[in-house]
């Protein structure tokens, strides 16, 4: 998962002006629901939809991620000082650039793996292909899938450990001190592991509804952004949104032709149970309808590995 697509440098911030009234800066998420509510929500989009299969597949993927992610041994939280001195340099606590994981991390994979154990021969391939391997080379292939090099012949291995990744920096995420934390710089990076956003999120309901939060490809922490700005270079001059004609509007494609890139935005006002994770798998017809009109998104679900 490429780290970049930075947004122009603010304010350093990480509580929100104007009193009671202001969107909370930063949510860190709840990993002992954030995988099962893909897994719902994935289960109640995929009857009838053209990519059912695959829908019903990470559906399966996010139930095991829910259960790793309960069955992880403890782990202990960053120190608040290593976290101050982050935050101090403006760079995120948990970014993998700079922060050294935990080994078990593999066990959150094995227990993936675990999981799928008794799958069709495809996926038990992929399974086994990946118990042979050495712990180096785990760790290997997890660096270059957090540095965007993933190569073509380890598509399929490096999903299992994005999603691995996924259940581990949610788990050290959630045992930060949100208090503590601040607003990077790079609007458009996540102030926990520094990870780009995979789509965004618009409330309908809380102190502010209508507030925008990007939600973090990697970790699941969410943090206001203001609207109306393209996230990847803080545009507002061409910024509009795309839709698929007759869709509910649940979600849509906030295009910027200054930079012709586009990201994908949830709204829960047309479906309060929409999931960043779900309703973005779902919706892979809107991102063929923007790619092919001529703008590149402004990071991958990471869960949609794009090899080199």
């Amino acid at each position: 998962m490429k780290q970049g697509g930075f947004a122009p440098e603010g304010k350093w911030t990480g509580h929100a002006p104007g009193g009671v009234n202001a969107p909370a800066p930063i949510l860190l998420p709840d990993p002992g629901r954030r995988f099962a509510d893909t897994a719902l929500r994935l289960e109640t989009l995929a009857p009838g939809h053209p990519m059912q299969e695959w829908l019903c597949f990470m559906a399966e993927l996010a139930h095991a991620q829910a259960v790793a992610v309960n069955m992880l041994p403890p782990l202990k939280a960053l120190e608040q000082v290593v976290v101050d001195h982050a935050v101090r340099a403006r760079t995120p606590p948990l970014d993998p650039d700079r922060y050294r994981r935990d080994a078990a991390w593999r066990d959150g994979l094995r227990i993936l793996l675990d999981h799928f154990e008794s799958s069709q021969s495809p996926i038990r391939m992929v399974v086994a292909r990946l118990r042979k391997l050495e712990p180096a080379a785990i760790e290997t292939m997890a660096d270059e899938f957090l540095h965007g090099s993933i190569d073509t012949a380890d598509a399929a291995p490096a999903l299992y450990i994005a999603a691995a990744l996924q259940v581990y920096f949610s788990h050290m995420a959630a045992k930060l001190e949100v208090n503590s934390l601040r607003l990077l710089p790079q609007r458009g990076l996540c102030p926990c592991c520094g990870s780009t956003p995979s789509v965004g999120l618009v409330t309908a309901t809380g102190q502010i509804p209508g507030a925008r939060y990007l939600c973090c490809s990697l970790c699941a922490t969410a943090w206001n952004h203001v609207r109306a700005a393209c996230i990847t270079c803080g545009g507002s001059r061409s910024v509009s949104l795309e839709a698929i004609d007759g869709d509910a509007g649940i979600v849509k494609a906030e295009t910027c032709n200054d930079c012709h890139t586009y990201a994908k935005m949830i709204y829960l006002a047309q479906d309060t149970k929409a999931d960043p994770v779900a309703d973005d798998l779902a919706s892979l017809g809107l991102d063929i309808l923007v790619a092919e009109s001529g703008w590149s998104r402004h990071a991958p679900n990471p869960l949609l590995l794009v090899a080199r």
